[in-house]
């Protein structure tokens, strides 16, 4: 701990003589080096927060927390297997689907395509698609009438509009006397999404859960089951638990797991921008080091005085290390209100930027996302402040510690 002599001393130091106002220039870069330093890094990092909380929660409007499946991609008996994962506590919902991919064909235009069926009274509970709905409505997949639901790009495409019949065509064939030929069915198009996320909105296709049964052969089967959870992050947890309560043959995924890569590539993003920004901080709390030696040089004849007057060399490297802390401390509070006051509506200053510059930086044809989310979290921000304030105080010690070797008849021979 300081005593009231050393905190004196260092916080009056903070301040140079009017002839040497240089040294009070460099302190103050310094601090202001490091208030925007960590301005920067609680603004960026929050906006990566932002970023990836908004893209989880499009993934998993159209994603299950928990799919079982098969190995051969049959589901059989499948209420049963509902009822029994049902069970668990953690799980909120559940719905049989059928998966596939495909070709449509509209015209001359052809696209591939993930189709998809569902059960329209059970969908809601594991998706939120009743919700992204453009036109139609999930009652409109009315089993044996071959209505469709597509993304809003995969139409665009193809060029198709509400109540145009689109044919699907699947990998399986049939033996005919004219050769094999591939399984054909055109559907109407009863309904069209927005998820908010080019790959479902530009690949995905809705169909009654029955109606891709009969379409890839599966009879009463179906391709598995997808579930909801109460919390999404107990999805690896639960994935365990129900693996080890099915019997063999049963295949659990969850989200995590199909999206790992994506979330991978994000904190390995993250990590690099806050090491990068971690490296603008500590440039300017090493500049104190600077500032220090310089005052150190500065107040010789003071140091070799207040030794005379019984200041122990701890006593002296105590009083520039409270020089220094001051300096980072000033600089550390200064950054962290600037960079919460920004995060909190970096949304705002955004869009003061595009109206002054006439510019969009995220237009909505070009970006996922075309506005900037931003979330703070208090772990995050500790963990900026508190490594900030630390290489402040790192930096204050090599000064200190020479000045506390000054020796008073060296200091004082040509005063």
């Amino acid at each position: 701990m300081f005593r009231p002599l050393e905190i004196c001393i260092g916080l009056r130091y903070t301040r140079a003589k009017r002839n040497n106002s240089f040294i009070s220039f460099i302190s103050f870069t310094s601090m202001l080096g490091m208030a925007l330093g960590i301005t920067a890094l609680i603004t960026v990092m929050s906006v990566m927060n932002g970023f990836q909380t908004e893209v989880r929660e499009r993934i998993l409007s159209l994603t299950p927390h928990i799919t079982v499946t098969s190995w051969d991609g049959r589901l059989l008996d499948w209420p049963h297997t509902l009822e029994r994962v049902i069970e668990h506590p953690a799980v909120e919902g559940g719905a049989p689907f059928v998966r596939g991919e495909v070709m449509l064909n509209f015209g001359s235009q052809v696209s591939g395509a993930l189709l998809q069926g569902i059960l329209p009274s059970q969908e809601p509970q594991v998706s939120e698609l009743d919700q992204q709905l453009i036109v139609g409505d999930l009652a409109d997949l009315i089993p044996g009438q071959f209505g469709i639901i597509l993304g809003e790009q995969l139409a665009a495409i193809l060029g198709i509009t509400l109540g145009d019949k689109v044919t699907v065509i699947t990998p399986q064939a049939n033996t005919t006397p004219m050769g094999t030929m591939p399984v054909l069915r055109r559907f109407e198009v009863v309904g069209l999404f927005s998820a908010g996320m080019y790959d479902y909105d530009r690949n995905l296709a809705v169909i009654h859960v029955d109606d891709g049964a009969r379409l890839f052969r599966l009879g009463e089967a179906v391709s598995g089951l997808r579930l909801s959870l109460q919390d999404a992050f107990l999805a690896p947890r639960v994935n365990q638990q129900l693996h080890a309560q099915l019997p063999s043959g049963y295949v659990v995924s969850d989200w995590t797991r199909e999206h790992a890569n994506y979330f991978r590539a994000v904190q390995i993003e993250k990590t690099a921008m806050f090491i990068i920004l971690m490296l603008i901080v500590a440039v300017a709390a090493f500049n104190l080091v600077s500032t220090l030696v310089m005052v150190v040089t500065d107040k010789q004849a003071d140091i070799a005085i207040l030794r005379t007057l019984g200041a122990t060399p701890r006593s002296i490297m105590g009083v520039f290390m409270v020089q220094g802390i001051a300096v980072g401390a000033v600089g550390t509070l200064l950054g962290l209100i600037g960079g919460l006051a920004l995060a909190f509506n970096v949304d705002r200053v955004v869009l003061f930027i595009e109206r002054l510059f006439g510019v969009r930086f995220l237009a909505p044809d070009l970006y996922l996302i075309s506005d900037l989310p931003s979330e703070v979290v208090f772990s995050d921000v500790v963990a900026i402040t508190t490594i900030a304030f630390g290489l402040a105080v790192l930096a204050t010690l090599y000064p200190a510690w020479r000045a506390a070797r000054t020796q008073p008849a060296e200091a004082l021979r040509y005063e």
